[in-house]
C-alpha cells in the first residue's frame, strides 16, 4: 500500500511528461515559439507598487494562448488526477492504520549508496508523523489537480503542467517517508527543483522566469546551512540513519565541534544549521523573499507549494529531528525567535498589498512562522496540528482567490474587485470559511490548532517564550485584519470595474468541487483532530515518531482563561477594524496613508528587504561577476591563452610568408647561410671535442 501512495504519483508525471513530449512533438516538429499574450489591462492608479523586477505587482495570471492543446492534454489531466486521488485514499486508511491500529512499518526498497561506512538504503518509514503528512500533501494535492483541469482548460501545455505537479508531489512523498537523511534531502531538493519549473511554468514571462530562478537562489542558501548540518551528524555519529542518529543523540549532549576555529556546542550547531535548511524551504524572516514572488507561477501551483508541501518541509524537518532539537535548547529558542519574527513580520506586511494572491502568501508566510514557534516551545505535535488544519484553509484561499481571478479575467488587483458577493456567491461563500479558519473563528479549524500554539507559547521555558507569546498575539490581530480587507475589497462595496463585473461569473464545476471539499475540511479539520494533536490522546497517537517536551501539553490545559481568549478578542478586534476601515468609512485607510507615507511606504516594499539584498548581495555578485568575465575570462585567459597564442601563430606565420619571394638569387643565398652555419657548427662544436 504505502509503494502505492509514494510512486503512483511518480507514474502519473512520467505518463504526463511522456504526452507532453510527444503532443508537443506532433503538434510543432520544428520547434517550439509560441507565445503568451498578457491579458491585463492598464491601471489607472499612480500609486501601483513595483516589485524588484520593475512589473507592476499585480502581474496577470494569463493563459490564453493562440495555440490548440497539446494532443492527449485530456488524458494527461485525467491519468494524473486519477493517480493522485487513489493515493489519496489509501492515505486516510493508511492514518487510520498506523495512527489508531498503530502498525508503524519500514519498508526497505533497495539499497542505494554503500561506500566505505556510508550505507544508505532506500526505504520509506512509515509512523504517525509520516501518515499525517501523507494525508495533507495527497488530499491537497489530488484536490489541486482537480481544480487544475478547469483552471488551465486554455493552456496549450498542460501535459507539461500536470507532469510537474506530479513530479512535485512525488518529490514531497519521498522527502516525508525519508528513512535517513541523505533520502530526506533528495526529497528536499527534489520540490526546490519542482517548485522551479512550476513557478516559471509560464517562461515567456520575463518576471515568472526572475521568480523561479529568486525561488531556487534563496533556497541553495538555505539548502548549504542544512547539508552542512547533515555533513555533522554523519561526523558524530558515523551514520545518516534515523534510528540510529536518535539512539546516538543523547550520548552527543556536552560534545563540541571546532567549527571555523570555534569550539561550538555539537548538538547545538548541528541543529542550528539544520534548521537554516527550514528556513530556506520555509520562507523564515530573513530568507523569506521568495515566497511572495512564487505567484508569478499559476494559482494551483501557488495551492500546492503554499498549503502542503514545498513549505511545510522545514517544519516536517524539525518536527522528524525532535529528538535532537530535544537536547539542544539553545538551538530551540533560535527556531522560537525566527518563528515569532516571521508571524509578525509577514503579518505588517500583509497589512497593505494589493495584489489577491500575495496577501495570502504573506499570511502562508506568517502561520509557518506560528508553527515554528511551537516547534522551538517543544510542542510539536501542536505545530504539526497547525501545518495539518492550515494545508485545508490555506488551499482553499489561494483555490478561492484562483476562482475570483478566473472570474475577473484575470484581474488581481483587489482594487479593481469589489461587489463580487452577487456575482459569484458560491466562491464568496467559501472564502469566507476560509477566511473564518484563518483567523481562528471559534469552532473552525484554525481556532483550535491557532489557540494551542499561542498557548504553547505562553507556557515555553524558553528565552523567547514571552517575545513569542507577544508576537503571535499580536499578529492574530493584523491577521484577521487583512484577512478581512481581502474579503471585503474584493466581495463587498461598489464594483470598481464595471467592465469586468458584469461578465463575472462562477468557475466550471472542475472548479468548484475542490474548494467545496476544501471548506469542509476548514471545518472538520479541527475539533475532531484536537484531542490527538494537543490533547491527552497525543502521546498514544504519535508515540515515538515525534519526542515532546514533557508535561508541555498538561501545561497548556492549566492556563488562565485570560490567556487563552487573547487570540479570539484580537481575532474580533481585527475584524471590526477591518469593517471599520472598509464597509462603514472607506475614507479612513486612505487618510491613514497620507499621513503616514513613511510607514505605509515601508509596508508596502515588504521592510526594504528585496532592496536591500539586491544592494548588499546582488549587484556586488553581479560586479563580481562581470568583472571575472571582462578582466578575467576576455583580457587574462583569453588574452594570454587561446587568442593570445593564435594570434602569435598569425604574427609569425604572417612574417615567414615575406620570405618566399619567388627570386631565385635569395634562396641561393639562403642556402649559402644555411651551409656557411653549419660548417662553422660542425668546426666549432666537433672543435669543442
Amino acid at each position: 500500500m504505502y509503494q502505492a501512495i509514494v510512486f503512483l504519483p511518480l507514474l502519473g508525471a512520467i505518463l504526463a511528461g511522456l504526452i507532453a513530449i510527444f503532443g508537443a512533438h506532433a503538434r510543432n516538429p520544428s520547434g517550439d515559439t509560441v507565445e503568451h499574450h498578457d491579458h491585463g489591462h492598464a491601471h489607472a492608479h499612480a500609486s501601483i507598487a513595483h516589485d524588484d523586477h520593475g512589473h507592476d505587482d499585480h502581474g496577470h495570471d494569463d493563459h490564453h494562448v493562440s495555440e490548440p492543446p497539446a494532443q492527449g492534454s485530456r488524458a494527461a489531466e485525467l491519468i494524473t488526477t486519477g493517480l493522485l486521488f487513489v493515493s489519496a485514499g489509501l492515505s486516510w486508511f493508511a492514518l487510520v492504520d498506523v495512527g489508531f491500529l498503530k502498525h508503524d512499518a519500514r519498508i526497505a526498497l533497495l539499497p542505494w549508496i554503500n561506500s566505505g561506512d556510508l550505507q544508505v538504503a532506500w526505504a520509506l518509514r512509515i509512523d504517525t508523523l509520516t501518515a499525517v503528512m501523507l494525508v495533507v500533501v495527497n488530499t491537497v494535492s489530488s484536490l489541486v489537480h482537480l481544480y487544475s483541469i478547469g483552471y488551465m482548460d486554455e493552456d496549450p501545455y498542460r501535459p507539461r503542467f500536470f507532469a510537474y505537479l506530479s513530479l512535485f508531489t512525488f518529490a514531497m512523498l519521498m522527502l516525508v517517508t525519508a528513512d535517513n537523511l541523505v533520502q530526506l534531502f533528495f526529497g528536499w531538493e527534489g520540490v526546490g527543483l519542482a517548485s522551479y519549473l512550476l513557478i516559471g511554468f509560464w517562461y515567456q514571462k520575463p518576471s515568472a522566469n526572475a521568480a523561479a530562478i529568486k525561488a531556487f537562489v534563496v533556497n541553495r542558501v538555505g539548502d548549504f546551512g542544512f547539508a552542512l548540518g547533515i555533513f555533522a551528524i554523519y561526523m558524530l555519529v558515523g551514520s545518516t540513519d534515523f534510528e540510529t542518529i536518535f539512539h546516538a543523540a543523547p550520548g552527543l549532549t556536552g560534545k563540541t565541534i571546532n567549527f571555523l576555529g570555534w569550539q561550538a556546542d555539537a548538538l547545538t550547531l548541528t541543529c542550528v544549521l539544520l534548521f537554516m535548511g527550514a528556513m530556506g524551504k520555509s520562507a523564515q524572516f530573513l530568507l523569506h523573499t521568495w515566497l511572495p514572488d512564487a505567484m508569478e507561477g499559476p494559482t494551483p501551483v501557488s495551492a500546492l507549494i503554499h498549503a502542503a508541501t514545498m513549505v511545510t518541509a522545514g517544519v516536517f524537518m524539525v518536527a522528524r529531528l525532535s529528538p535532537l532539537f530535544e537536547l539542544a535548547p539553545n538551538a530551540q529558542a533560535v527556531v522560537m525567535f525566527f518563528g515569532a519574527t516571521t508571524a509578525f513580520f509577514a503579518a505588517t506586511v500583509g497589512l497593505v498589498q494589493n495584489d489577491i494572491k500575495r496577501i495570502v502568501a504573506y499570511s502562508t508566510c506568517s502561520q509557518l512562522g506560528y508553527m515554528f514557534v511551537a516547534m522551538g516551545a517543544g510542542a510539536y505535535s501542536v505545530g504539526m496540528f497547525h501545518l495539518f488544519t492550515h494545508a485545508f484553509f490555506k488551499a482553499l484561499l489561494f483555490l478561492g482567490s484562483g476562482s475570483v481571478i478566473y472570474a475577473m479575467h484575470h484581474e488581481q488587483d483587489i482594487r479593481n474587485m469589489g461587489g463580487l458577493k452577487d456575482r459569484i456567491p458560491y466562491t464568496y461563500f467559501v472564502m469566507l470559511v476560509g477566511t473564518l479558519a484563518l483567523t481562528g473563528f471559534p469552532l473552525t479549524a484554525g481556532y483550535f490548532s491557532k489557540d494551542a500554539i499561542i498557548e504553547s507559547a505562553y507556557v515555553a521555558h524558553n528565552p523567547f517564550a514571552l517575545y513569542a507569546f507577544l508576537m503571535t498575539v499580536v499578529a492574530a490581530g493584523l491577521t484577521s485584519f487583512y484577512s478581512w480587507r481581502l474579503i471585503f475589497k474584493t466581495f463587498h462595496g461598489e464594483p470598481h470595474d464595471q467592465e469586468h463585473y458584469e461578465a463575472a461569473h462562477e468557475a466550471p464545476i472542475w472548479m468548484l468541487v475542490p474548494i467545496g471539499i476544501l471548506a469542509v475540511g476548514s471545518i472538520l479539520a479541527g475539533f475532531p483532530f484536537k484531542e490527538l494533536f494537543a490533547g491527552h490522546a497525543v502521546d498514544d497517537f504519535f508515540r515515538e515518531s515525534l519526542k515532546m517536551k514533557p508535561h508541555i501539553i498538561e501545561e497548556m490545559h492549566h492556563i488562565s482563561p485570560v490567556i487563552a481568549f487573547l487570540p479570539t478578542v484580537m481575532m474580533v478586534g481585527g475584524f471590526l477594524v477591518s469593517w471599520l476601515f472598509y464597509v462603514r468609512r472607506p475614507y479612513l485607510p486612505v487618510e491613514l496613508a497620507s499621513q503616514q507615507p513613511l510607514l505605509y511606504q515601508f509596508l508596502l516594499n515588504k521592510w526594504y528587504f528585496d532592496e536591500l539584498y539586491d544592494l548588499i548581495f546582488v549587484r556586488p555578485a553581479k560586479w563580481i561577476g562581470y568583472q571575472l568575465w571582462k578582466k578575467g575570462d576576455g583580457f587574462v585567459i583569453d588574452g594570454f591563452g587561446p587568442d593570445g597564442v593564435s594570434a602569435r601563430v598569425i604574427d609569425v606565420t604572417r612574417n615567414v610568408v615575406k620570405i618566399q619571394t619567388g627570386y631565385l638569387y635569395h634562396y641561393a643565398f639562403a642556402m649559402l647561410i644555411g651551409v656557411a652555419g653549419l660548417i662553422t657548427w660542425f668546426m666549432f662544436g666537433l672543435g669543442g671535442q
